[in-house]
């Protein structure tokens, strides 16, 4: 245990379904699709910003970016070249039951960094995130009952007002807000990022302290225009696409180990802070509460396993899985949650 409406723009369905696809189907009889649906409960995603020292780039060291901002897929140059592009992207991938649709999301940010050079370390490559569990009760999109984020070892997990679902065996640590996007209409869960080591919870328990950035979900990648836009929009990608970061997942650039980013101690790293830690960050299947019972990576690849284990579910829930491509290295990824070194973040 931790100590501690429907309303999309026609611009914006022809970009995620295409035109054909509006004219074979009336809207009663279209199944929606894993982007529309990811694109329908994206967060609306607090980023507090922090200037201070040089490490912060002026802030762009809070900003999230494109895993290959800087024009490769080498995760050992990213804390050199932070800074190099804003342009907000954000990553997500579908699992799904007959019940439950999980949706994973992933921010990015090429640094975790520190302006004190007391107690706190530094690295290459940071990336945390949220889960989200969405009951498939018959409507378009479904119901959203339950999310658990991730903060650097930590996971914690919340339920919006009226959920069905209660405090489980890890139990519940608040409540999750949810707001209306002004770029399509719907409600989202809020989340928030606290700057330098973008620890992400639900909002309030972390938020904007000063300067911050507002990101709202998009199939466009919009730059902020400074610290403190509170008007961003980020481009959704899907970790599953072909080369997509899943596909990536054997490139020993990108990757030192199975859910493990390379990331090395060069560049400044560390410098004038307590220290720099190589290897550091995790994408989602390697994402892991070390003392809660989920094994490593299980937030992403067993979603229905880490749900009954933070929340009470009417009925249960199955793992009987219907999509699931994390499944196909089931083997391989319990292995490395038994041999994998420890991580910081």
């Amino acid at each position: 245990m931790r100590v501690r409406g429907r309303f999309l723009a026609t611009s914006l369905v022809l970009t995620l379904v295409g035109a054909s696809a509006l004219t074979t189907s009336t809207p009663a009889a279209a199944a929606v699709s894993r982007a529309e649906l990811a694109l329908r409960w994206a967060p609306i995603h607090y980023q507090d910003v922090d200037a201070t020292g040089s490490h912060a780039i002026g802030g762009r060291g809070d900003f999230i970016a494109a895993v290959d901002f800087d024009g490769n897929l080498d995760g050992r140059d990213n804390w050199d070249h932070a800074g190099a592009s804003v342009a907000a992207h954000a990553y997500y991938s579908v699992v799904e039951t007959s019940a439950y649709w999980y949706l994973t999301y992933l921010f990015f940010h090429p640094r975790d960094w520190a302006d004190h050079p007391f107690f706190e370390t530094e690295h290459e490559n940071d990336a945390e995130g949220v889960l989200l569990a969405v009951e498939r009760d018959g409507s378009t999109y479904g119901t959203l009952r339950g999310a658990v984020t991730v903060a650097h070892s930590d996971f914690y997990s919340y339920t919006p007002a009226g959920s069905t679902w209660t405090s489980g065996r890890e139990g519940v640590d608040g409540t999750l807000q949810l707001a209306t996007s002004p770029h399509d209409g719907f409600t989202h869960p809020v989340t928030a990022q606290e700057s330098k080591g973008h620890g992400l919870k639900a909002r309030p328990q972390y938020d904007i302290v000063g300067d911050g950035i507002v990101y709202y979900p998009s199939t466009v990648a919009e730059s902020p225009s400074s610290g403190d836009d509170r008007d961003v929009r980020y481009k959704l990608v899907d970790l599953f696409a072909a080369g997509g970061l899943w596909a990536q997942r054997a490139n020993t650039k990108l990757f030192a180990s199975l859910g493990t980013f390379a990331g090395d101690t060069t560049g400044g790293c560390g410098s004038g802070t307590f220290g720099c830690s190589a290897n550091s960050a995790n994408a989602p299947w390697g994402w892991d509460d070390g003392d809660d019972l989920p094994g490593r990576g299980e937030i992403a690849s067993d979603p229905a396993k880490l749900s009954a284990e933070y929340f009470t579910i009417p009925g249960g829930v199955s793992r009987a899985y219907t999509y699931n491509p994390y499944s196909d290295a089931a083997a391989a990824l319990q292995e490395a949650a038994r041999t994998a070194p420890p991580t910081v973040d």
